[in-house]
């Protein structure tokens, strides 16, 4: 899903403890969280990034640097990532979702248990983004699909009816199973239908099939 902060964490699609590793810019935050998630069993730390791990990344700011370090944890090293930043620019947030971030938290929201939801939601391959934070991403795609609404030709790869259904649901809020249970179709059905366009489109999560939606203007 891509939505806001849900108040339950739901660990039975997962199974197993999900590897997460900390990067920080000072030692303190580092450790801060890596302590608050070392008290939830269904975490376990790991001191590098690697395919199937989920790195939670703490940021001051969003420079050049820090996305680099982003787009090399999801490119380069095959992690899934949770950035915790105090705030975002708008130009900076569809770099931050092109990049490949899923799940983003204010740091002034980082308690332990709101990490261990974005963790948990990231692990999942879904998108988990604070409902302000959601909103402008709306807002600004919006904006930039209204500024090129003068160019010739249409969106540069379609969409389905069904993956356009499933993906406005995505964008509201819904999790799979409500999906499933909106359009009467299987939990399995919604799933394939993400991982058939995000992966026919080479993108990265919920949240950045979201942005692709809206940019095309499909909703």
């Amino acid at each position: 899903m891509l939505s806001s902060p849900r108040t339950t964490t739901d660990t039975s699609a997962l199974g197993a403890r999900v590897p997460v590793s900390v990067t920080a810019s000072d030692p303190i935050s580092r450790e801060g969280a890596a302590s608050q998630l070392r008290r939830h069993p269904e975490v376990e730390l790991r001191e590098e990034s690697r395919p199937g791990t989920v790195a939670l990344l703490i940021e001051d700011s969003l420079d050049e640097a820090a996305l680099t370090r982003l787009r090399r944890v999801v490119r380069s090293e095959g992690a899934r990532a949770v950035l915790v930043v105090d705030s975002i620019r708008e130009n900076e947030l569809l770099d931050v979702i092109e990049c490949g971030v899923g799940a983003i938290v204010w740091r002034r929201e980082a308690t332990a248990h709101r990490l261990v939801q974005a963790v948990l939601a990231a692990a999942r391959g879904e998108g988990d983004l604070p409902a302000d934070l959601l909103g402008r991403l709306i807002n600004q795609v919006g904006t930039l699909h209204r500024g090129g609404a003068g160019r010739q030709g249409g969106p540069s790869l379609g969409l389905t009816s069904r993956e356009v259904d499933v993906l406005r649901l995505v964008a509201e809020g819904f999790d799979t199973g409500e999906i499933a249970g909106k359009l009467s179709y299987s939990e399995r059905t919604v799933k394939n239908v993400m991982h058939g366009l995000t992966t026919r489109l080479h993108l990265r999560n919920r949240a950045h099939a979201v942005a692709y939606a809206l940019r095309e203007g499909y909703i």
